[in-house]
């Protein structure tokens, strides 16, 4: 008896810590993808801020190279005239411009790489939120249908047969199986949307490649393929 006790309450225990994690995850979910969207929007600052700095840099850069161009031109012309002291001048500017020149380059090609880093975790973070936001909300109308049928063996009349009540506990069980089956699928096809299947699907889209999804117009193709040809 003590032991039939003893796996009563421990099963207990255990049926209520399932439901309290139930009731959590979906807030716990929430907040993680309010924090997630918060950080791909710092990204996105942070990349509108590179993008201005680069442009910023190319416009200091083609100023310099238009003053350098111009100092080029004039000692020159100082040296046909007979000014070498004005041409040396001019030189000595021209050194400091072409440094100045060398270093928006340089800056520029960071800028570029930066900005090329940043657009691609941006795009690969958004494409994860709107799976993840897919997936919360299939876990909502599973967890609403969960209550409703958890209600519905709460109000049970208590004369009832204990074997049906035992056929929906095993149909509960078998659903948080099916869940937890379906959650590792949408992890599976999460990882699929950022790895080399997504890249395929995008070099196919670009032409690069047989397409690797059947598009409208493959169907109608094949449509007027099967029509009988009239006179």
């Amino acid at each position: 008896m003590f032991k039939t006790v003893m796996t009563l309450f421990r099963g207990s225990v255990a049926a209520a810590g399932e439901e309290l994690e139930d009731r959590t995850a979906l807030l716990i979910l929430d907040q993680q993808m309010r924090d997630a969207a918060a950080a791909v929007e710092r990204s996105k600052r942070t990349l509108a801020l590179a993008i201005a700095q680069d442009q910023q840099e190319g416009r200091r850069l083609e100023a310099t190279c238009a003053r350098i161009s111009d100092l080029e031109t004039r000692a020159t012309a100082a040296l046909d005239g007979g000014r070498e002291d004005l041409a040396k001048e001019a030189a000595e500017a021209i050194a400091g411009l072409e440094a100045d020149r060398d270093a928006a380059m340089t800056a520029r090609a960071l800028f570029a790489s930066e900005i090329a880093r940043l657009k691609r975790q941006v795009a690969s973070a958004q494409a994860r939120i709107t799976e993840l936001d897919r997936g919360r909300r299939l876990a909502r109308a599973s967890e609403a249908v969960r209550s409703l049928r958890r209600s519905g063996i709460e109000v049970a009349r208590p004369y009832e047969s204990t074997l049906p009540e035992a056929e929906n506990t095993l149909k509960r069980l078998r659903e948080r199986q099916i869940e937890a089956q379906a959650a590792d699928d949408a992890l599976v096809e999460l990882d699929a949307a950022t790895g080399p299947l997504a890249t395929a699907e995008k070099l196919a889209e670009q032409g690069f490649g047989p397409r690797l999804k059947t598009t409208a117009d493959d169907v109608l193709a094949r449509l007027k393929s099967k029509r009988t040809p009239t006179d």
